[in-house]
């Protein structure tokens, strides 16, 4: 996933985005100056942003991991960001090779990247859409979800390190219930997010830094958090921080849990 895909020309590079934000964090190459004054500022706020960056994503693959070895074929992946190791179809179809995705992100730097990089297996379907997560009808009722998802079956759907982006104004919760509302009994639900419960002055000073850009991060609580998951239930260890959800055996005990300020989860409906 080295391939630097140029940005579309309708990008504007001198505006931060979180998708590249996070990307620079990751160690990736594909963020821009904007991107990364926010991002450096972050760090000098809170050192172990980068970690917590790394851990969210391990959270994605583990997620997926287990929801494929659990028999869920398909999968909504929405505020995908920037391609790089273990991207949702990877570990799906690494598990299931006739596994179906649809990416979805609001960057249009993230789809150019997925078009050019995102090959699924012979057996599978992928599929990218450039939409807002805000915006459910444009995705569920999009003719690439449609062709690729089949609604009569379960669907897991992802929303990883995105709904804090999503503020309060714009009714986070009512978005999520409109796509959870979408799917059968059986589908699932994973999500992280930021929070303050695990290290409030650490989060607050990120919080500082980050928020100087156009897109501000609301932390929330683990109650609020566990709304998203009304009509769900969470499967163990439950709502935890996100490097103590289901780690793999040889990763051990996090030193960075309380650090970290991410909550992950994941919910079957009922």
């Amino acid at each position: 996933m080295a391939e630097h895909v140029p940005a579309p020309s309708k990008l504007d590079t001198s505006v931060p985005h979180p998708a590249r934000i996070y990307d620079y964090w990751l160690g990736g190459n594909d963020n821009f100056e904007a991107d990364r004054k926010v991002a450096e500022a972050t760090v000098a706020a809170f050192p172990g942003v980068v970690q917590a960056a790394q851990g969210n994503r391990a959270f994605l693959g583990r997620a997926v991991r287990f929801l494929a070895e659990q028999g869920i074929t398909q999968f909504l992946d929405i505020g995908t960001g920037i391609p790089t190791q273990g991207n949702t179809h990877e570990v799906a179809q690494a598990v299931n090779p006739a596994a179906r995705v649809v990416y979805v992100d609001n960057d249009p730097i993230v789809m150019a990247h997925a078009r050019a990089l995102l090959r699924g297996t012979p057996e599978g379907r992928t599929a990218y859409i450039e939409a807002d997560l805000r915006d459910p009808d444009s995705i569920l009722k999009h003719p690439d979800t449609l062709a690729t998802l089949d609604f009569t079956e379960p669907i897991a759907i992802v929303i990883v390190g995105t709904l804090m982006f999503i503020r309060d104004e714009d009714d986070p919760f009512g978005v999520v219930k409109r796509y959870t509302d979408a799917v059968v009994p059986g589908s699932h639900l994973a999500v992280s997010h930021i929070t303050a419960d695990l290290a409030p002055e650490t989060m607050e000073a990120a919080a500082k830094a980050y928020n100087t850009g156009p897109t501000p991060f609301t932390p929330r609580t683990a109650a609020e958090i566990t709304r998203f998951f009304d009509g769900f239930e969470l499967v163990d260890p439950g709502l935890v921080a996100v490097f103590d959800w289901r780690p793999d055996p040889d990763e051990g005990p996090s030193p960075v849990t309380r650090q970290a300020g991410l909550y992950g989860a994941v919910g079957r409906k009922l």
